[in-house]
């Protein structure tokens, strides 16, 4: 069976509905999917958000989430909002992520990003970097360690390359400079491979070095100890076309990652790499590779 990926177009004020079309329209978009909007159109300003569409905005989130739940689409497309405007009618979530994974019952989530060249998945998202060797732990590492080894097996690769980055330089060198590696990231390693024996789990890697083995193909994904240490080389490689994919859910959940865009809504320039890439990957997650 066809599978279908639902659709939704974020604040319509912005450059979803635009993105979100090219896509659509684009010869490098799967064609043995079917393809649903979820919600509908309503009339705009592009450039001009109002309350009318972050509240439609926000109503096609919970359609998106519904039809998730239900199983009337095997994937969704959302596309991007404005949390400002979604906060001022009642938005009570940081972001997509925690939204869909409240709505769909799932408390085992993580935060992914993927583009053309690299994978990389968050130990920690948005905290100060003094709080980072903190909040930093074995349990969480092995936990989202299994969620980005499910979500590289969805996408086709069965036997997952998955490499743990060092949170200081050179790793640690053998404790000179921290021992978190030591502490924190060689335990995690260890668990990953005795209970994922179906990937492959290397670390504590040299974190000014292990993106560049990624891009050269050595890894399928990197699990990053924070945001901009994990961030910094994916968007350097893959801005035009990273996707955010929430892990964890039972189907799955993707947008492009970028926002609304709303000084160049309507003026037809917007890139749809990332929307596109959005779509294949929800594709991808769909076909019986294993």
């Amino acid at each position: 069976m066809r599978p279908i990926i639902g659709y939704t177009l974020g604040d319509q004020a912005g450059i979803g509905p635009e993105v979100i079309g090219k896509a659509l329209a684009s010869p490098e978009l799967p064609q043995h999917a079917d393809y649903m909007l979820i919600g509908e159109y309503i009339p705009c300003t592009p450039g001009q958000p109002t309350q009318a569409t972050a509240e439609a905005a926000f109503r096609h989130l919970e359609l998106a989430a519904r039809a998730l739940k239900e199983g009337s689409i095997d994937a969704v497309v959302t596309g991007p909002v404005c949390k400002e405007g979604l906060h001022s009618v009642g938005f009570r979530y940081p972001g997509q992520t925690e939204f869909f994974a409240d709505r769909l019952g799932c408390t085992d989530f993580a935060m992914c990003l993927s583009g053309d060249t690299l994978t990389v998945g968050l130990a920690t998202i948005h905290v100060p970097l003094s709080d980072v060797p903190r909040l930093l732990c074995t349990d969480e590492l092995v936990r989202i360690g299994k969620l980005l080894a499910d979500f590289c097996r969805r996408i086709g690769k069965p036997e997952p390359r998955i490499a743990l980055a060092g949170l200081n330089p050179h790793a640690g060198e053998n404790g000179a400079f921290g021992d978190e590696e030591t502490r924190i990231i060689a335990p995690a390693v260890a668990r990953l491979r005795s209970e994922c024996p179906a990937a492959r789990f290397s670390g504590p890697c040299v974190p000014d070095s292990v993106y560049r083995e990624a891009a050269a193909g050595h890894y399928d994904a990197i699990l990053a100890p924070y945001h901009d240490q994990g961030l910094i080389p994916l968007k350097m490689l893959d801005f035009d076309t990273a996707a955010n994919i929430t892990l964890g859910l039972p189907r799955l959940r993707i947008s492009p990652d970028h926002g609304t865009a709303f000084g160049i809504a309507g003026k037809n320039i917007a890139s749809h790499a990332s929307t596109l890439r959005a779509f294949q990957l929800a594709v991808k997650s769909t076909l019986p590779h294993l």
